[in-house]
C-alpha cells in the first residue's frame, strides 16, 4: 500500500505527486499480465488494491465482477458542485501485456527507480495513468474539494485483448455506472515531443483506427513433401501474406490528421505537399512512425500455421493479420485486403472494433490546452490519431466521445513511442509528477 502522506507538507499538490508515484510502483508489481485467455489472478487483485485506495479515503467505490472470478473493474463517481453538468469519465485499463523477463534489462514486475525513471511492465501503458487518476482524487478527499462537475472513474480489466471482458461488458451490462457522461478521458495522449530546447508538442488524441484481426485460410492438396504439388496450401499461403505485407496504403486524410500536419508544418516550416506527408514526417525521427501510421490503413502479418512433418505437405495453411482502418474506411479496407490475398485464400474477421474520430474544439479541449500551457511555456498541444485502440471504443457505444489525455512532459532524447509494449518499459518520475499537476488543473477548469 501506498504510505501515508507526510503532514509536515503543506502543499496537497506535493502529497498527490509522491502519492502518485508510490502508486505507481504498487500497480506494476502486480502482475496483471493478459495473454488473452482467463488465467491469473492479477487484475482481480489490482482492482482489490485499487478499491482499497478510494475506500481509505472515504469514497463508495464498487469493485465489479465481470465475466468470471478473475476479472473485476473498480466504479466510483465524484459528486460535482453543478449537478447539472454533463459528467466527465476518466478511464484507466489495470491489465499489461505479457513480459518476457529474459529480455528485460530489469525485472519487468519489481518496478525498480534509475536513472529517475520507474522501470517495470505497465509503466507507460498505462499504470503511470491509473496512479496520476488515483492519487488526484485521493488528494480531492482529503482537503474535501469538489470538482465543477461530476466526475466517473473507472478502471477496467482486459483492455489489452480487446476489452469484451472488461469495459464492453460494462457498457452492455451495467450503463447505470455512466450516467449522465457525455465525455471522457483516457490514455495515450497528452504527451510531449520536443521539437527543440524550447518547444514541444503534446500529442493530444482525438482519433483512433478501427480493429479488423483477421484470420487468412489457405486450402490446397496434401500430400508427401518429396512429390510435385501445384497445389501447395503454404506457397499459396506465403505468396498472399508477402503481398499483403509488403502493400503500401495510400495517404488518407480526415479531419484529424489534417489539422495535426498543418500545425507541424507551421511549427517547423517542414513541407506537407499531397503524396509527400511521410517524407516530411521522417525528418522528425520517431515522430514519424507513431504520427505517420494515422495516416493509412495498415495490415501487418503477425502469426503463421502449417503442417505437423517436415515431409507432409499440408492440407490448411493459416496467418493471422493485424489490420487497422481509418475512421469511415472499414468495407474499403476489407475489400483491398481481400484482393490482395486473392481468391484462393479466406478471410475471417476475428476482433471488429470501430473507429473514433472527435472534434478537437469546444471547453473540454480548451482546457486540455490551458493545463498544459500553464505548466510548461513551451507546449504546443496538437491533435493526433492513434494506430492503436483503447477503452474509449467500448464507452463511444454510449454516445461518450473520447480523448487521450494523459499528459507527460519527457526528455527530448526519449523514444517514447518505442516503450508502449516494448522492452524496458519506464517512466520518469518527474514526467509522472508534471501529469499530476497538470490534471489537477485541467479537471479543475472542464
Amino acid at each position: 500500500m501506498t504510505p501515508e502522506p507526510n503532514p509536515q507538507q503543506a502543499d496537497p499538490i506535493d502529497i498527490a505527486e509522491s502519492d502518485a508515484v508510490a502508486i505507481l510502483v504498487d500497480l506494476i508489481r502486480i502482475d496483471t499480465s493478459n495473454d488473452g485467455t482467463d488465467v491469473g489472478p492479477g487484475e482481480i487483485l489490482a482492482a482489490e488494491y485499487v478499491q482499497d485506495l478510494l475506500r481509505d479515503v472515504g469514497y463508495d467505490a464498487e469493485l465489479i465482477t465481470t465475466t468470471s472470478g478473475r476479472r473485476a473493474a473498480v466504479a466510483v463517481r465524484i459528486a460535482g458542485v453543478d449537478p447539472t453538468r454533463p459528467a466527465l469519465l476518466l478511464h484507466g485499463h489495470l491489465d499489461v501485456v505479457p513480459a518476457v523477463a529474459a529480455d528485460w534489462s530489469v525485472p519487468p514486475f519489481a518496478a525498480e527507480e534509475a536513472d529517475g525513471m520507474i522501470w517495470g511492465r505497465g509503466a507507460v501503458d498505462m499504470k503511470d495513468t491509473d496512479a496520476m487518476f488515483l492519487a488526484l482524487l485521493r488528494s480531492w478527499a482529503r482537503t474535501g474539494y469538489r470538482p465543477p462537475r461530476d466526475i466517473i472513474a473507472i478502471f477496467t480489466p482486459d483492455e489489452e485483448a480487446g476489452g469484451r471482458h472488461g469495459a464492453h461488458w460494462l457498457v452492455e451490462h451495467r450503463p447505470d455506472l455512466f450516467t449522465g457522461a457525455t465525455e471522457a478521458i483516457g490514455e495515450v495522449g497528452g504527451f510531449s515531443w520536443s521539437l527543440d530546447a524550447d518547444r514541444r508538442l503534446y500529442l493530444i488524441q482525438t482519433a483512433e483506427k478501427g480493429i479488423t484481426w483477421l484470420r487468412a485460410s489457405a486450402r490446397g492438396r496434401a500430400g508427401h513433401g518429396s512429390m510435385l504439388n501445384m497445389e501447395n496450401a503454404v506457397t499459396e499461403l506465403a505468396q498472399a501474406i508477402a503481398r499483403v505485407g509488403l502493400h503500401d496504403f495510400p495517404v488518407s486524410l480526415g479531419p484529424t490528421a489534417t489539422a495535426l500536419l498543418a500545425e507541424i508544418a507551421e511549427l517547423t516550416g517542414l513541407s506537407m505537399a499531397p503524396g509527400d506527408e511521410i517524407n516530411s514526417l521522417m525528418q522528425l525521427g520517431p515522430l514519424a512512425s507513431f504520427v505517420g501510421s494515422g495516416l493509412k490503413n495498415t495490415a501487418n502479418p503477425t502469426m503463421l500455421a502449417a503442417g505437423y512433418k517436415v515431409n507432409v505437405i499440408p492440407e490448411v495453411a493459416t496467418a493471422h493479420i493485424d489490420g487497422r482502418f481509418l475512421p469511415g474506411q472499414r468495407d474499403v479496407f476489407l475489400a483491398e485486403l481481400q484482393r490482395l490475398v486473392g481468391e484462393g485464400v479466406d478471410l475471417e474477421v476475428l476482433t471488429d472494433d470501430v473507429a473514433l474520430e472527435v472534434p478537437y474544439e469546444g471547453d473540454l479541449v480548451h482546457a486540455m490546452a490551458a493545463a498544459l500551457r500553464a505548466e510548461d511555456p513551451g507546449a504546443y498541444p496538437v491533435p493526433y490519431l492513434m494506430s492503436g485502440g483503447t477503452d474509449a471504443k467500448a464507452f463511444s457505444r454510449l454516445g461518450i466521445k473520447g480523448y487521450g489525455f494523459a499528459p507527460l512532459r519527457l526528455p527530448a532524447d526519449l523514444n517514447f513511442a518505442a516503450l508502449f509494449h516494448g522492452v524496458d518499459e519506464r517512466v520518469p518520475i518527474d514526467s509522472v509528477r508534471f501529469g499530476v499537476r497538470v490534471l489537477d488543473r485541467f479537471l479543475r477548469h472542464c
